[in-house]
């Protein structure tokens, strides 16, 4: 992973910055942007779709561009691929975010550096709803979290 932000930062960051612009946020249910935004949304964060091509997304308006945000934004999460980042962060600093956070795969060292450069924090090849998930308890699907699935061994084997 090419990121170093730690535990500590990250708790802070998805503990204090509430309203997160979804970049590349897709309308088709079974895209990793979908799920993370409802995720998102269902854990009281609001979520401002941004996709040109798309009006609506889970019943919520979507925005042409970051620019087009009405009010202010404290995360940008980029589901674009890595030659878009550099535009992205640009408009991220242009709208005042907090945060520029770069999702699974997706890393840019020059982007973060003028993101840095222009005070906001950066999150660089992870995903907000698994880091909340992780910091927050929230894993708990198919058994995580829930002590059904151990590493310890049974006393006695079914077979």
């Amino acid at each position: 992973m090419a990121d170093d932000t730690s535990i500590d930062t990250l708790r802070r960051i998805l503990a204090t910055h509430r309203t997160i612009a979804v970049v590349g946020l897709s309308a088709q249910w079974h895209r990793p942007s979908y799920f993370a935004a409802k995720y998102m949304l269902e854990h009281g964060y609001t979520i401002i779709p941004v996709n040109p091509t798309v009006d609506e997304i889970m019943g919520l308006k979507c925005m042409p561009s970051l620019e087009a945000i009405p009010g202010p934004v404290d995360i940008v999460d980029c589901f674009r691929r890595t030659e878009e980042i550099p535009a992205i962060t640009e408009s991220a600093i242009a709208i005042g975010a907090k945060v520029l956070w770069m999702q699974l795969g997706i890393v840019h060292a020059a982007a973060k550096a003028r993101a840095i450069a222009a005070g906001l924090e950066v999150v660089m090849d992870r995903c907000v709803k698994i880091e909340h998930a992780r910091l927050f308890g929230g894993l708990n699907w198919v058994g995580v979290n829930t002590r059904v699935v151990s590493s310890r061994r049974p006393r006695f084997l079914p077979y």
